[in-house]
């Protein structure tokens, strides 16, 4: 048996960080710790000496950061946005994916990735058939479930959470908002965004009707999600959609731009489906439908459980590791 080392400075409150996390904590094969510090998504981190590392050792990294002097590396690709980001930012990003992340990929002939979408575009971007491409999907903590406290409010209200990068589409539902009398929103950002976004609603004038929430834990979100009539999730671009599911999980529905296979892929019938990705006024109407409609949904049950997303990513390493 290979010895199996784990990068494991991924773990955080939510994306990739909350990923790493839950599947670390359940992996099956025996692991030691990499031992690295600094940020693995850092330029020159691909090239760094990895020393003590015997010439069989296998990598696991729960996200994208290659490492080019592993023997051999599995990395996670939660999906492949930055390379649609806009130019010249996307540059780096080319450059970086077609070097390091590349070469470590077809190296070891496998990739892990979260969703189906996630595994097209993976397999696209490749073209190389003799990777295999597994998509452990994503799983969804035990606090979001429909029973539980649930945020009280005086107005309806709807929730965001995510940040203020374009993909998010925070931008429509300030927008939106200004045409929804009557409807408010509780926003969860990063803390150091939270300014910006602020500055936003006031130009708006919507400033009064905006709550922003940063550094909440499972528990907090769940009944943030519960005293919710929708969550909204505008995002153009996504490789999984983790807030939708949490959502639905609580029984609340979500709003979703349609085109975002992603997002569509976890919601399916289970809330509200906005042709316009840009359309202030549509997502207007749709918010205020949603703030009328005081809908609930039946969580989905077994596709979305870290049990078996940890096993799956399991299964896959302890083929490497034979």
């Amino acid at each position: 048996m290979r010895p199996l080392y784990v990068d494991d400075r991924y773990r955080g409150a939510h994306g990739i960080g909350r990923y790493a996390r839950e599947v670390l904590s359940r992996l099956t094969p025996v692991w030691s710790p990499l031992g690295l510090n600094g940020s693995p998504h850092s330029p020159r981190d691909a090239f760094r000496a990895l020393p003590g590392l015997d010439e069989n050792a296998v990598v696991y990294s729960p996200g994208y950061g290659a490492l080019v002097r592993a023997p051999r590396q599995i990395i996670t690709i939660h999906d492949l946005i930055q390379l649609r980001s806009p130019w010249p930012g996307r540059a780096k990003f080319a450059a970086y994916y077609a070097g390091p992340v590349r070469r470590t990929v077809r190296k070891a002939g496998l990739v892990l990735t979260v969703s189906e979408t996630s595994a097209r575009d993976i397999r696209a971007w490749l073209r190389d058939d003799a990777v295999q491409v597994v998509n452990a999907g994503n799983g969804c903590s035990a606090a979001f479930q429909p029973d539980g406290s649930a945020a009280v409010a005086e107005d309806p209200y709807l929730v965001f959470v995510g940040n203020i990068r374009p993909h998010k589409n925070l931008e429509v539902v300030l927008r939106a908002l200004a045409l929804a009398p009557g409807v408010t929103l509780r926003a969860v950002l990063p803390e150091r965004e939270i300014a910006t976004a602020q500055a936003r609603a006031q130009a708006l004038r919507i400033a009064d009707r905006m709550t922003w929430l940063h550094g909440v834990d499972d528990d907090q979100l769940a009944s943030l999600y519960r005293g919710a009539v929708a969550t909204v999730m505008p995002s153009t671009d996504e490789g999984f959609g983790l807030p939708a599911l949490e959502s639905i999980a609580c029984g609340v529905p979500v709003l979703f731009w349609r085109d975002c296979a992603a997002v569509a892929e976890v919601v399916g019938d289970r809330g509200w489906a906005v042709e316009s990705a840009k359309d202030a006024a549509e997502w207007a109407a749709t918010m205020i439908a949603a703030a009328s409609a005081l809908r609930r949904v039946t969580p989905p049950t077994g596709a979305h459980d870290w049990d078996r997303t940890a096993r799956i990513v399991s299964d896959a390493l302890e083929r490497v590791l034979a």
